[in-house]
């Protein structure tokens, strides 16, 4: 990607999740994270000293909804782009966010790979620019920011399974088993064993031996991105 970086300030109220949204944009060619901010008071200086083309909007900031900042922003002329990163899964907010210049959505949890895929069809829409030829080329140039479908979950895993394992870790703080997990959600510790393992593989959680017990250590593992 050639040309001026695209600058990113990072809104997020949670210090360890803006740390590894800012880590993210760093790691992903033509963009610079300019900033970060964990209220929507702070964010407001910032667009107000630092110039800023895309910001990573968390939606339930402690002094207001990223959606009020975002329409309170447009207001005071900035004209930002919006990728929205939320866990609500409300089609009106994602409807109302349309006219804010929230170009995307980036449900928590995420890995990398979701965000840098949200990044670069950003950076693929924004290099759109000129006459368009015809109705195909406007298809293309809004076509970019369309994330492909979904991704295939492993077989015999659940999304609603995997929200309710990932509660329990993110709620954990120091760390669960499989056998915790399992006791929490109500599934066998083998199957808590395989949603955590693919948490692991997904970047979202590490394990580590658990020792202090009698015979063979137990798994722990432990939320790592706060998000």
């Amino acid at each position: 990607m050639s040309g001026e970086p695209i600058r990113v300030l990072v809104v997020e109220d949670d210090p360890v999740a803006a740390d590894a949204h800012v880590m993210y944009v760093g790691r992903v060619p033509g963009f610079v994270a300019v900033g970060k901010a964990h209220t929507g008071a702070e964010a407001r200086r910032a667009l107000d000293r630092t110039p800023v083309d895309l910001l990573l909007l968390d939606l339930h900031l402690p002094d207001v909804h990223g959606l009020q900042l975002a329409r309170s922003l447009r207001a005071a002329g900035h004209h930002a782009d919006v990728i929205a990163v939320t866990s609500a899964r409300d089609l009106a907010v994602v409807r109302e966010g349309v006219s804010l210049g929230v170009v995307q959505y980036v449900l928590k949890p995420f890995t990398f790979a979701t965000l840098r895929d949200r990044l670069v069809r950003y950076a693929e829409f924004r290099a759109s620019v000129g006459e368009a030829s015809g109705q195909d080329e406007v298809d293309r140039a809004l076509a970019a920011l369309r994330a492909p479908g979904p991704a295939a979950m492993p077989k015999g895993l659940s999304a609603p399974t995997l929200e309710r394992v990932t509660v329990a870790l993110r709620d954990a703080g120091e760390g669960l088993t499989a056998t915790g997990v399992a006791k929490a959600v109500g599934i066998s510790r083998i199957t808590a064993r395989r949603y955590l393992e693919h948490l692991v593989d997904a970047g979202l959680a590490a394990r580590r031996p658990q020792y202090g017990t009698v015979g063979r250590p137990e798994l722990q593992y432990r939320w790592v991105t706060g998000n």
